[in-house]
């Protein structure tokens, strides 16, 4: 939601509590959003492990949490006009160090997914009021950016620090100090509030009957329908499986339920007027993009596990790279937006960039590459994420009129979820098909007969017999050898086919804006709705 004066919240905090403590405190309680989101999803591998799950299975309990979060956002107002800002934030983050630790003690997946739900509520309940407490401080006429700026720049950097931090513990100690550390963050918080705020009402109260139940319950169970069926369609070899089905006909269901109360509503949940708007259509979509296109930064993660044989650790640093991308993109982007730059030329750069780095790493997907082959387009893809995240954010909830604005902000929540969610769908999809294409390709050209198959069986039997090794079992480990140095061609070769095609589809995005004539006139309605100019 946008803000164009600063809202009088300064008796929450007690009178002894100056601004830059209040900054901060807020700041650090917005963290508490990041945490919940990214503890068990910053390091999957390590994560599905530990919960004797597949790697699908982490990637939906993400979309639970996150769809459970984006849910919520309907309803979350009302619950906050109802409770004191203290007891409100107290008793969330409270619950959310209970849940941290009762999540460390369980094995169960189906308790495991309740509990990242009950964390996707209490992700989304905080995040509006402290983001609307934290910007509301800053006495700048850019406070907008400033404060859109650091909520979202966290939200982009969570994910590296989180994952360095749980490689060092699971090094050095038990996975179960990863969540006795989330829960001591969470009790943080609270010691915070404790101290700084103080029992008044920001906002008259509003009764808890008003709350759009049906609402929350209709577009939850959508969410997770289709997250089900993006997730796992590929693994239950997709409307062959009842369940895909099952799932399927039960998001269109209830999604069209929840448009028909939304339409017949006489104080919807969420307002469908906000679809008329030319700018936020082209925000949501322009979001998906770019949410799709980050879903590649997975499969380079994944290269440097399995091809590149890189340790945990290494990968973990590595991600510093692209931190440093995405910082260096958001302070320039805040420069651009400061200095009125119009929107149209911030995302041209900014997908431009995107399709560089992917159409660049395209060359790099060799069976060894080097740190310093990777940093520079590493770089670029944190650079133009961040360059692109903030001022898509404000030019997307700045489309619409100010009594839609909070409908706006939760479009570009919809559409960074589906991205993600159809982004991991499209990654995985375009792995395992093309991987399985180049697989049989290749096999095919390796006939018994074939003297380059012949040549390269007797030098890796060779190998292995210098190595010590009695030749039949030098045999079978050539054998071995040559069908693993297959698939890893495979790999590489699936991957720059799918860097390729995202490249050519983003430089498409970049044509579009060219072309597109009613982003001209973005920058003034931007301008318009955040500063009243």
């Amino acid at each position: 939601m946008i803000i164009t004066q600063p809202i009088k919240n300064l008796w929450v905090f007690k009178p002894w509590v100056p601004n830059w403590l209040a900054v901060f405190v807020l700041f650090f309680c917005l963290l508490h959003c990041m945490v919940l989101l990214g503890v068990y999803t910053s390091n999957i591998t390590y994560s599905a492990s530990f919960l004797d799950v597949e790697v699908e299975d982490l990637q939906f309990s993400l979309c639970v949490t996150y769809g459970t979060f984006l849910a919520t956002l309907l309803v979350e107002s009302r619950l906050f006009k109802f409770f004191p800002p203290k007891n409100y934030f107290l008793v969330i983050f409270s619950l959310s160090a209970i849940t941290f630790v009762a999540s460390a003690y369980t094995k169960n997946y189906v308790v495991f997914l309740l509990l990242r739900v009950a964390e996707g509520v209490f992700m989304a309940l905080p995040w509006l009021p402290l983001r609307q407490l934290l910007i509301s401080r800053f006495t700048t006429r850019n406070a907008v950016i400033i404060g859109f700026s650091v909520t979202y720049g966290a939200l982009l950097l969570a994910s590296p620090f989180i994952m360095n931090i749980a490689v060092y513990l699971l090094e050095n100690y038990d996975w179960r100090y990863m969540a006795w550390g989330s829960a001591l963050f969470q009790l943080t918080c609270v010691g915070f509030i404790l101290i700084t705020f103080t029992n008044n009402r920001m906002q008259r109260k509003v009764p808890l009957y008003q709350i759009d139940w049906a609402s929350f319950i209709l577009v939850h169970i959508t969410i997770l329908a289709g997250a089900f069926v993006f997730i796992y369609g590929e693994k239950k070899y997709w409307f062959q499986s009842a369940q895909i089905v099952t799932a399927a006909v039960g998001a269109l269901v209830f999604a069209a339920l929840f448009l028909m109360r939304q339409i017949t509503a006489r104080r919807p949940s969420f307002n469908l007027a906000v679809f008329g708007y030319p700018n936020l259509r082209i925000g949501f979509f322009l979001f998906a993009v770019l949410y799709v296109a980050r879903a590649t930064l997975n499969i380079c993660h994944s290269t440097m596990f399995t091809v590149w044989n890189w340790e945990p650790a290494r990968v973990a640093h590595v991600q510093f790279i692209n931190v440093a991308g995405n910082v260096a993109g958001m302070i320039l982007a805040g420069v651009c937006l400061a200095r009125a730059v119009a929107s149209r030329y911030i995302f041209i750069m900014g997908f431009l960039l995107l399709a560089m780095h992917h159409l660049w790493m395209t060359f790099l997907f060799v069976p060894d590459a080097s740190l310093a082959d990777i940093t520079a387009p590493y770089f670029l893809q944190g650079f133009a994420v961040g360059f692109l995240f903030v001022p898509l954010v404000l030019f997307t909830v700045s489309s619409v009129p100010k009594k839609l604005a909070p409908f706006s902000g939760t479009t570009g929540v919809i559409g960074r979820f589906w991205g993600s969610t159809i982004g991991f769908c499209i990654m995985q999809n375009m792995q395992i098909f093309l991987t399985q294409k180049h697989y049989r390709n290749i096999s095919l050209g390796l006939l018994p007969e074939s003297p380059q198959l012949q040549d390269r069986t007797a030098a890796a039997v060779q190998r292995f017999m210098a190595k010590g090794y009695a030749e039949p079992e030098a045999y079978k480990l050539a054998i071995k050898s040559l069908t693993q140095a297959t698939r890893t061609q495979s790999t590489l070769l699936a991957n720059m086919e799918i860097f390729t095609v995202v490249g050519y589809v983003l430089l498409a995005v970049v044509v579009l804006l060219l072309l597109n004539r009613q982003l001209r006139f973005s920058f003034d309605l931007f301008k318009n709705k955040v500063w009243g100019s």
